[in-house]
């Protein structure tokens, strides 16, 4: 990221220094954080982290000062060096900037204490989670972080992430080497091990990243294993801040309306939600007082979350890319993709389980309101990213229950439909799209290879598993990938909405 540049203002340049510094517009954060120990490792860093968790502590240490449940931030990978040089840049602070068409709020958050560059010191990660100080490791590695093979739930062994790390458990580069062997010292020294807490969006996230921790952790280490299963808990919980990347305008929107030079700001839209079960193995924070759901179930909140919006945010972007759009929000006002976003809903509503507190009807509502958000400029790029990772873990849970109860499919069919034809690189005008996924380049030659036959792809069994037995299903999808490449997203969308009416 580079800095914001206006030479007719003075910015402050954030730090905790230049906190007095700031405009009485901007919140800062209301406790003395040198008195904050963190007692929460927090792994993978980004911005929804920072507009989400990290959110959640401040509010808390604002009303616990002194606390010992500050975060100490982690980055695994390379990349993350970027955020590790802001952040240390900044003393671990950041502005968060909730955006609606009411305005603008900016708050500086104050939660992160202290930030571990892992590739620069494997050895201080590892120590600083086998110490007795750390009592909840948090997790935003993203849907590929968890080495699962896609479309049979496996542990993906042969990664050579887990591979590197299971010869070399003192030098690790992934997340479960890390934990493991900080697990072992813990146990080694009689010391009550963290709780691993997932807070990506993965359905059952943490049953999930226990059984592949566990996995690892067999192979490595039987006795450690058998001491992780009795006594770590890994509780599943829910998630959910729309949270664009930080594009450069937003640190320019940062200095022009606040005055503060900020390296890596985070923009994040007003609703904030989490919903976490109840299963700690060494303590928590009193986090209702702040607002997060504690639960005996998570399930229902996370598979109306998963399936409703993780769903729908595929759809949209697959269409609105199609279509030449670059933002959720301009997508959301072409009527055709909205009514298919909605319509959407309706078709997996009937695969939701009851969700206490919730009214599911005014819960859609409220996500075409947020999707629709102008002042949130996320782009589509974002939602597209990753697919591979996220559309069998969002979609296809609604889709499998739907061929169980003969249920309708045609958006879950076209959701499908539409990746495949955004796999082949263009929009419907002939621009070039760039596939942003780990899998782009199979993925990119199974779709040209295929044109209209979706078998290429569909056959791709990490990815889909069984569902092509199912010739329902098959037949859906080729008929919508058909119509997309030969009659494009507008005539496609249109005989759709035109055939299949509204529930």
């Amino acid at each position: 990221m580079n800095s914001p540049s206006n030479p007719a203002k003075s910015l402050v340049k954030l730090n905790e220094r230049s906190l007095g510094q700031l405009s009485d517009r901007v919140r800062l954060p209301r406790y003395d954080r040198s008195t904050v120990t963190p007692g929460i490792v927090h792994i993978g860093v980004g911005g929804f982290h920072r507009a989400h968790q990290a959110l959640y502590i401040d509010n808390y240490l604002e009303q616990n000062p002194g606390s010992d449940w500050g975060i100490c931030g982690v980055g695994l990978l390379e990349f993350d060096q970027r955020m590790r040089d802001a952040l240390v840049s900044q003393d671990c602070l950041y502005t968060l900037v909730e955006r609606s068409p009411a305005g603008d709020n900016a708050r500086v958050i104050g939660s992160i204490t202290q930030y571990l560059f892992a590739p620069e010191n494997r050895e201080a990660v590892i120590e600083t989670l086998a110490d007795l100080q750390c009592r909840i490791v948090t997790l935003t590695i993203t849907e590929g972080g968890y080495y699962v093979v896609e479309g049979t739930g496996e542990f993906d062994v042969n990664h050579p992430t887990i591979q590197h790390d299971l010869q070399h458990p003192n030098e690790p580069h992934g997340v479960y080497g890390f934990l493991t062997a900080a697990l072992e010292r813990r146990r080694q020294r009689g010391i009550t091990p963290f709780t691993v807490l997932s807070c990506d969006n993965i359905q059952g996230n943490g049953d999930m990243v226990g059984r592949m921790l566990t996995s690892f952790a067999d192979l490595q280490n039987p006795d450690l294993s058998g001491w992780i299963r009795e006594n770590v808990a890994f509780p599943n919980c829910m998630v959910d801040r729309i949270t664009p990347a930080t594009a450069p305008g937003d640190l320019q929107m940062v200095a022009d309306q606040f005055d503060i030079d900020d390296a890596w700001p985070v923009v994040a839209e007003p609703f904030l939600q989490w919903v976490v079960e109840d299963r700690f193995s060494a303590g928590r924070p009193d986090w209702e007082s702040v607002g997060v759901q504690m639960t005996d179930d998570v399930h229902p909140y996370e598979m109306m979350k998963i399936r409703l919006l993780n769903t729908s945010h595929l759809l949209l972007g697959y269409l609105g890319s199609l279509k030449g759009y670059t933002y959720a929000h301009e997508a959301m006002a072409d009527d055709q993709i909205r009514q298919a976003i909605e319509r959407l809903m309706d078709e997996v509503t009937p695969t939701l389980r009851p969700v206490p507190g919730i009214d599911v009807s005014q819960y859609k509502q409220t996500l075409v309101e947020r999707f629709s958000n102008p002042k949130i400029q996320d782009q589509l790029a974002r939602l597209c990213l990753n697919s591979s990772a996220k559309l069998p873990k969002w979609a296809l849970g609604s889709l499998r229950e739907q061929l169980e109860q003969s249920g309708p499919i045609d958006h879950l069919s076209l959701t499908i439909a539409a990746w495949f034809r955004y796999l082949n690189g263009n929009d419907d005008q002939g621009h070039a799209m760039a596939i942003d996924d780990p899998m782009a380049d199979t993925l990119t030659e199974r779709a040209k290879l295929g044109g209209t036959d979706p078998m290429p792809l569909l056959s791709l069994t990490e990815l889909f598993g069984d569902l092509p037995q199912s010739a329902r299903f098959v037949e859906a999808v080729t008929q919508y990938l058909h119509q997309l490449h030969e009659l494009g997203t507008q005539a496609t969308l249109a005989k759709l909405l035109e055939a299949v009416p509204a529930q």
